[in-house]
């Protein structure tokens, strides 16, 4: 027989649930137009990322989501390429919070048109990409290739967006082609915490542990053996993703059906541990 306590309990869990809420979207607006305005008229991409990289930082720590970094000596000091699984709308602060601050993102190209993000993105230096358009996609993968024979280091979530299921979702190839043309190491890395959160379902967030976990990093076979390119992109990506798989302890969701819906389209529609 349930306690008469259990609605009056339930009541209470539900008030400070929204009460959290509304403190933490505060938190976001006031850190946001913070930002944002030290990010339109600071010069220099380096300042502006350090910047935000304080602010994601300071913001997880007010929200009550305190962020660790394991194996972040994993981390090359040179060139190399990130890859992290996608689980909330969170992952890119987190991201930006446990970096250093010569990472540049890539980011699809919708978040163009999302107000302010579009416009903070840009200003850090990240690479938009397209996603639908074979034109726009090509034309964009090629600006990121050469972003990468110049040196730069870089962030992709190669599943390109998340659903309402945990697990990871298939891989793009972009990210292990950029490695390969490169020559530099790619990293993967799995985030743990950001689902809870943020859900994919819910606009409240919920206060608790995040972590990121650096993988070892992986060299590009290069075309080993004679191995078309496309053929050495194919062998580091799985590489990548079985490494991915294991660590992250989540279903692989190539195995099901219906789970390639991203979370903001209608169904009508479609080394020691560190702190950072």
């Amino acid at each position: 027989m349930p306690s008469p306590h259990t609605p009056l309990r339930a009541c209470a869990l539900a008030a400070v649930r929204l009460a959290y809420g509304a403190w933490a979207w505060l938190l976001f607006l006031a850190v946001g137009t913070a930002t944002s305005l030290a990010l339109a008229v600071l010069p220099g991409r380096a300042r502006r990322r350090a910047v935000a990289r304080t602010a994601a930082r300071a913001l997880l720590l007010l929200a009550g989501m305190p962020l660790t970094v394991r194996f972040a000596a994993r981390l090359p000091d040179t060139q190399c390429v990130v890859v992290c699984n996608h689980a909330s709308y969170l992952d890119g602060i987190v991201l930006t919070a446990a970096l250093p601050a010569r990472f540049a993102f890539v980011i699809k190209r919708e978040m163009t048109a999302v107000p302010l993000a579009g416009w903070l993105l840009g200003r850090l230096g990240s690479e938009f990409v397209e996603r639908f358009d074979r034109r726009q996609s090509a034309a964009d993968t090629r600006r990121v290739l050469r972003e990468a024979a110049q040196g730069h280091s870089l962030v992709f979530f190669p599943e390109g967006t998340f659903t309402r299921t945990p697990g990871l979702l298939k891989f793009h190839s972009g990210a292990f082609a950029t490695a390969q043309r490169a020559a530099c190491p790619l990293v993967p890395a799995v985030l743990r915490g950001t689902r809870r959160a943020l859900p994919p379902d819910s606009g409240l967030p919920r206060p608790g542990p995040i972590e990121l976990e650096i993988l070892p990093p992986l060299l590009p076979p290069f075309g080993a053996h004679g191995a078309p390119v496309a053929q050495a992109v194919a062998q580091l990506r799985e590489r990548t993703r079985a490494a991915m798989l294991a660590a992250l302890g989540e279903p692989d969701l190539t195995c099901s059906d219906g789970t390639d819906r991203p979370p903001d389209t209608a169904p009508a529609r479609s080394a020691p541990e560190s702190r950072p």
